[in-house]
């Protein structure tokens, strides 16, 4: 069951931080992406916003804090709210605490920090703080790290990198957990920033690498490389163009007899999950023919779940037309060319933030079923044609009244990770 979700995106006027919060943004289409030389989604957590929510961690180690430990701990805070859950008060104690990152951009400034310090030159103090701050925070592990301590947790407590499937993936890992009994709660987050310094560079350096990029372009990869200073538009005939950003998302997951003997109102359940590969040599190429993503949407139903009971897929679409692409083909393959099936993408609502898709794709499909409207897809206005599934375009919910969902995520090099998703009472 998941009881409680919380976040530390990207908003209009201040961050997401609830589920009243981020249905407000997706159910209008809102694109909370900020233009300077690029189009990014940035979190703008003030240290007052922190501290409001966490007074009480001791300066040894906040002071330490890079942007992803502050987005994941916030994210957490927010979800434990949500569930009822007061981890001061060793609430959760005994739950997991799984963690998704995809990118490493926080990671390296603490390394760099510890690798240039010359211990020659360098006091007691002064080595015993970037000992911690590099402790802390050079490695993947950060944010599970600083979250099991907030939690005092006892229970399993690892970091999944599987890029932008890695909240998703970690989520089947929880459901895994908890159906075999090793625990009875788990917390699932996803954290990542795709820092804008280095946006801004891999944007001039494609400028420069378009001309060498035709000579060594095979089958599978996109005629022209990415570009950053269009407004990512997933699933429009425009769609040309992969937009950034920051933030966290976190869940938290209880198994059936541990919510109801506390009474906890739950937002939905994850059913199932299943994870596949395109299986292709290059490793930055997807296959468009879309026979993984389709394959994985199988697997995760098995023998118990139809088609037909899945009315709403929460697509992972970035704005590349390659991921829009599978998609389609997948959707082909799945319910025929001519079907009903609605799918949409947030993505553009606070850009594309890696780890964090997987959480969010979850709790926004809940949110959708528990509210009976289908979001729309954030800059969608004109629909790519020939598309075998209703994208939304617009900038208004649509009335639909549902019990199951899939939700999709995608990692660079073609790992698809397809989740199942049910109401509070589906079977």
């Amino acid at each position: 069951m998941v009881t409680g979700m919380g976040f530390c995106l990207p908003g209009s006027s201040r961050p997401v931080f609830t589920a009243d919060d981020i249905w407000d943004v997706a159910s209008r289409g809102t694109s909370c992406l900020a233009h300077g030389d690029v189009y990014y989604g940035a979190v703008d957590l003030s240290q007052a916003m922190f501290d409001a929510r966490l007074p009480d961690i001791p300066p040894t180690f906040s002071r330490h804090y890079t942007n992803a430990h502050r987005f994941g701990l916030v994210s957490l805070v927010e979800a434990c709210a949500d569930a009822g859950l007061d981890f001061r008060a060793g609430d959760l104690t005994g739950a997991a605490v799984l963690a998704g990152r995809g990118g490493v951009d926080s990671n390296v400034e603490p390394y760099l920090a510890v690798l240039t310090a010359d211990p020659l030159t360098t006091g007691p103090e002064e080595a015993m703080e970037l000992f911690v701050r590099g402790q802390q925070g050079l490695t993947p592990s950060d944010v599970s790290l600083v979250q099991g301590a907030l939690m005092r947790s006892t229970g399993p407590c690892f970091t999944v990198s599987c890029g932008c499937a890695s909240s998703a993936v970690q989520l089947g890992t929880a459901r895994q957990l908890i159906a075999d009994g090793v625990v009875d709660l788990a917390v699932v987050s996803g954290v990542d920033l795709f820092g804008l310094d280095v946006i801004l560079n891999v944007q001039r350096l494609l400028r420069s690498a378009q001309g060498a990029y035709e000579t060594v372009r095979v089958e599978g990869m996109p005629e022209l490389l990415p570009s950053f200073d269009r407004l990512m538009r997933p699933y429009d005939r425009r769609a040309d163009c992969v937009n950034h950003g920051e933030g966290a998302a976190t869940l938290v997951l209880e198994s059936r007899r541990h919510a109801e003997a506390r009474g906890a109102r739950p937002h939905g359940r994850i059913l199932a999950n299943a994870m596949t590969r395109d299986g292709l040599v290059n490793p930055l190429a997807s296959d468009d023919s879309g026979d993984a993503l389709a394959d994985a949407v199988r697997r995760c139903l098995g023998d118990r779940w139809d088609l037909s009971q899945v009315p709403y897929i929460h697509g992972g679409s970035d704005g590349d037309v390659v991921v829009t692409a599978f998609e389609a083909n997948a959707v082909r393959q799945l319910y025929g060319p001519d079907s009903d099936v609605v799918m949409t993408s947030q993505e553009a609502c606070f850009g594309h933030n890696g780890a964090p898709s997987g959480c969010v794709g979850v709790a926004l499909s809940l949110l959708m079923m528990e509210r009976g409207q289908i979001c729309p897809t954030a800059n969608c206005e004109q629909p790519a044609d020939g598309l075998p599934f209703d994208p939304v375009a617009g900038t208004s919910s649509r009335p639909l009244d549902f019990d199951y969902a899939l939700t999709c995520n995608y990692q660079i090099g073609g790992v698809k990770s397809v989740i199942l998703v049910g109401s509070p009472d589906a079977l």
